[in-house]
C-alpha cells in the first residue's frame, strides 16, 4: 500500500518583520496574520539571530535555522540550505537576519499571491496573501524612517503601516512581538492568539508591559549578571522609575 501525506489545509498567511537594530544589537520580529496563534511557530530568535517561516510554515526552520547561525553560518546561507533540505519549499517563505545584521529571504513559487520580500540594512520584510506590494513596501519603509525611535514601538508603527497598506487580505487575527538580547531567554514576548484587532490589542499589551513588567524583569540574571537583582527595594525602585518608558543601557533592556 502506498502511504499519501495528507494535504494541509491552512496556509500561514501573514506578513512580518525580522530585525537588529544596530543602535543595541537587539533582535525582534514582529508579525500579524489571519491564522491563530501565529506566534506560537512562526518567529524565532537567539542572541546571534532571528527568523520567521510563514506561508507553508515549516516550524523546524526555527531550531534548525537557529543551530545554524550558532555555527556561524551567514544568512544566505542557512535560507539556502534550509529551503534545499526541505522537499516543501515551493510552498514556504522563510526570513532571517544574522549576527552581522545580513538578511536573507525565500519566497517559494507556489505561495499564494500576493507574496514577496524587500529588505534593508539589517531588517527584511516578508509575506504571502497579501493585499498587494504596499504591504511589505510601508512595513520596510516605516521601520527604516523611524529609527530613532525606541525598538519596539519602531516594530510596530512599521506593522500598523503595513496593516494601513491592507496587511492580510483574508482579514485579522492574530499578532505577536519578540525582541531577543544576549541571554538565553527572550527580553519580551507578547502574544496575541485571537483577537478582532490584533496589533491594537498588542500594542496595549506592550503598554501594560511597561508600567511594572519590564522594570522588573531588568531584574532577571543575564550572562554579565548571573544573579540578577536581589534586592527588592532596589528594584522596586528601579520599576518605579522606569514605568512607562524604555529602558536604559544600564538595563539592557528595549533601549531608546
Amino acid at each position: 500500500m502506498r502511504y499519501i501525506e495528507p494535504e494541509i489545509e491552512e496556509t500561514i498567511m501573514t506578513w512580518s518583520i525580522v530585525a537588529k537594530d544596530p543602535r543595541t544589537d537587539l533582535f525582534g520580529i514582529a508579525i500579524a496574520s489571519r491564522f491563530f496563534a501565529v506566534g506560537a511557530f512562526c518567529p524565532w530568535a537567539s542572541p546571534i539571530g532571528a527568523l520567521s517561516t510563514q506561508a507553508l510554515m515549516n516550524p523546524m526552520f526555527g531550531p534548525r535555522g537557529l543551530a545554524l547561525l550558532s555555527e556561524g553560518l551567514k544568512a544566505p546561507d542557512i535560507r539556502d540550505m534550509l529551503v534545499a533540505a526541505d522537499r516543501g519549499g515551493a510552498g514556504r517563505q522563510l526570513h532571517l537576519v544574522d549576527a552581522a545584521g545580513l538578511t536573507a529571504a525565500h519566497t517559494g513559487p507556489e505561495c499564494v499571491d500576493w507574496c514577496g520580500h524587500d529588505s534593508g540594512a539589517g531588517v527584511s520584510v516578508a509575506g504571502n496573501m497579501l493585499a498587494g506590494p504596499a504591504v511589505v513596501g510601508e512595513t520596510l519603509g516605516t521601520y527604516e524612517r523611524n529609527l530613532d525611535l525606541p525598538f519596539v514601538e519602531r516594530l510596530l508603527n512599521a506593522m500598523d503601516a503595513g496593516e494601513t497598506a491592507g496587511g492580510d487580505k483574508r482579514g485579522k487575527q492574530a499578532a505577536a512581538i519578540l525582541i531577543q538580547g544576549s541571554e538565553p531567554y527572550p527580553r519580551l514576548s507578547l502574544r496575541v492568539d485571537d483577537h478582532a484587532d490584533p496589533l491594537v490589542e498588542l500594542r496595549r499589551l506592550y503598554e501594560i508591559s511597561k508600567a511594572r513588567f519590564i522594570g522588573f524583569s531588568a531584574a532577571f540574571p543575564r550572562p554579565d549578571r548571573p544573579y540578577g537583582i536581589t534586592d527588592r527595594d532596589y528594584l522596586e525602585t528601579v520599576i518605579e522609575s522606569t514605568a512607562g518608558k524604555p529602558l536604559s543601557r544600564d538595563f539592557g533592556l528595549l533601549l531608546s
